[in-house]
């Protein structure tokens, strides 16, 4: 196999560094047309040719899509090193190597996938995935021998895995070193440009939404987004218009403070401090959330958890010595299965007020703050050092089953605290004049101390 050549068309530069990538997890794509297919087809017929009886493993939703976008190419390009085995749906090499081809079009598909072992993996599309079913395919991704384990994904804004996504390669909020993001656009490939001028203009005559996702590669952006308000910019931290996210400042002692909770055991708690100005603007300065990864929580008591915001609300500068007005879900009232929580925070001096929680009211009222005035100016800012803030809100989608409501089997728990809070603190729809933030200088470094923390 060794002086085996085949013919391929020249990578893109993106493309170029598809095929070189040996990270663990890689993606590639976040836009139509940036020539996805062609990287799978050929870095797995490079993994193939170069490990000799490596196993590797194509998913894509459906066997048509698999045989129009990948089998037929393949077989063309590999007829005289490899047979494609149409019962076991496999190309299989001279060296021994072999491409399987598998479909999963839902949950229940993942059951022919038990037992089944492969080197490489490949999943096509991978936003019309599951978070569910990615985990239960990579669990294929093992064996006892020396070849590379890695996954590969090709995807675009948009489809059911959007969300997952966007927090394992685009976000990078989990801070795992092992997932690799490579954006490719149209504008990057451009043998699609050649052969076919009229596609940009295609993807630019689409719907706002559709436009910035498939055409720019905008995962901020996609139909179904709860908070489609939510804006961040980081060319607007210092003016603070048009972004919701801005670099932290030094709190005026006169600004009143809020704190905001959202119980959690197994899935995570968040804890919320919130800074209001003197035109009733709220900045989210500082953030306790308890997770170990996405959606997970940490596990601690309620004991352990009040303590912690008691520490730090005696240690940090913000919150030192002031009064604290503390609204929380009612549920920690609740002392039908044993001691309620709330007793729990009485003990640690940690007071709360039961929080409003009326679910439809109290996201109008976040979607009230989200806002811009006339002067592109929001009723709430956070602070780009709460990560899991600016984290989770962007990817939230509306219920499927409850108009205007959010889908509660995501990562809700701050977008709850918040809306705790905004219902706390009700505005109305529209400010009858601008509003202008208090002009104050951002701080120039970070208190080490309090790293384990979003603040």
């Amino acid at each position: 196999m060794g002086n085996v050549k085949l013919k391929l068309s020249p990578p893109s530069e993106k493309q170029k560094l598809f095929l070189l990538s040996n990270a663990a997890y890689t993606a590639f794509g976040g836009a139509r047309g940036g020539g996805k297919s062609w990287a799978v087809r050929t870095k797995a017929l490079l993994l193939a040719l170069k490990y000799a009886g490596i196993k590797i493993m194509i998913i894509r939703k459906t066997y048509p899509e698999l045989r129009a976008n990948h089998i037929n190419e393949m077989c063309r390009i590999c007829a005289s090193i490899a047979t494609y085995s149409e019962t076991k749906k496999e190309l299989i090499f001279l060296n021994g190597s072999s491409i399987k081809f598998s479909s999963c079009r839902n949950v229940r598909d993942l059951d022919k996938f038990q037992g089944t072992e492969a080197d490489v993996v490949f999943i096509d599309e991978a936003t019309q995935f599951s978070r569910e079913m990615f985990d239960r395919i990579r669990a294929c991704v093992r064996g006892v021998n020396n070849f590379p384990k890695r996954i590969y994904l090709t995807c675009n804004p948009g489809g059911v895995g959007h969300n997952w996504v966007k927090e394992l390669f685009i976000d990078k909020s989990l801070e795992n070193t092992d997932y690799v993001f490579i954006k490719s656009l149209v504008s990057d490939n451009k043998a699609l440009i050649e052969n076919d001028p009229e596609y940009i203009k295609k993807l630019e005559a689409l719907p706002e939404k559709l436009r910035k996702a498939w055409l720019e590669g905008d995962w901020n952006i996609f139909e179904g987004q709860f908070f489609e308000e939510f804006r961040d910019d980081p060319n607007h931290y210092r003016d603070r218009c048009f972004t919701h996210v801005i670099e932290p400042f030094e709190i005026p002692r006169d600004w009143k403070i809020y704190r905001s909770f959202d119980f959690g055991y197994s899935k995570p708690f968040s804890c919320d401090w919130w800074a209001i100005d003197y035109d009733g603007r709220a900045y989210l300065i500082l953030q306790l959330y308890g997770c170990t990864e996405a959606n997970v929580g940490v596990k601690w008591s309620p004991d352990k958890i009040f303590a912690e915001i008691k520490r730090i609300e005696n240690e940090h500068k913000w919150l030192a010595g002031k009064q604290i007005l503390g609204v929380a879900d009612p549920s920690i009232w609740d002392a039908s299965r044993g001691e309620a929580i709330i007793e729990s925070a009485d003990r640690n001096l940690v007071y709360f007020q039961p929080g409003d929680n009326k679910r439809i009211p109290g996201w109008m009222q976040c979607h009230y703050r989200l806002s811009f005035d006339a002067d592109g100016k929001p009723m709430v800012y956070f602070f780009n050092t709460c990560r899991h803030a600016i984290r989770t809100l962007p990817i939230l989608n509306y219920s499927e089953h409850t108009p205007e409501d959010l889908d509660t089997t995501q990562e809700d728990h701050f977008a709850d605290s918040f809306r705790y809070f905004c219902m706390s603190r009700p505005i109305k729809p529209s400010a009858d004049t601008p509003c202008t933030p208090v002009d104050v200088d951002p701080l120039s470094t970070t208190d080490k101390r309090y790293s384990q923390f979003s603040y």
